[in-house]
């Protein structure tokens, strides 16, 4: 069974700000901040958040390859390859 996520309040995170952070940093897990009842941001630690860029940037690779292949344009395998290698080392902790 998941777990279910952690949310708290923006007054919560006020006053408890360094324990709010410390748990982020330590579960991996996000946390949902409300104000007035509603959501309004969402708080993840740095290695998560680096993680989703560094796979939002492989997704922008792969959909500008699409796009260059539709239009008859583009690289050679071999340069894709080399260049996919790059990323991968470099997303290993």
């Amino acid at each position: 069974m998941p777990n279910a996520p952690k949310i708290i309040p923006i007054s919560d995170l006020r006053q408890n700000a360094s324990d709010v952070v410390k748990a982020v940093s330590s579960s991996r897990e996000p946390v949902f901040i409300t104000q007035r009842g509603r959501a309004a941001a969402v708080m993840v630690s740095m290695e998560v958040y680096k993680n989703a860029q560094h796979e939002m940037d492989i997704l922008h690779l792969l959909a500008r390859g699409e796009k260059e292949i539709g239009t008859g344009t583009g690289y050679e395998l071999d340069d894709v390859l080399r260049e996919a290698d790059l990323y991968l080392e470099a997303a290993k902790p």
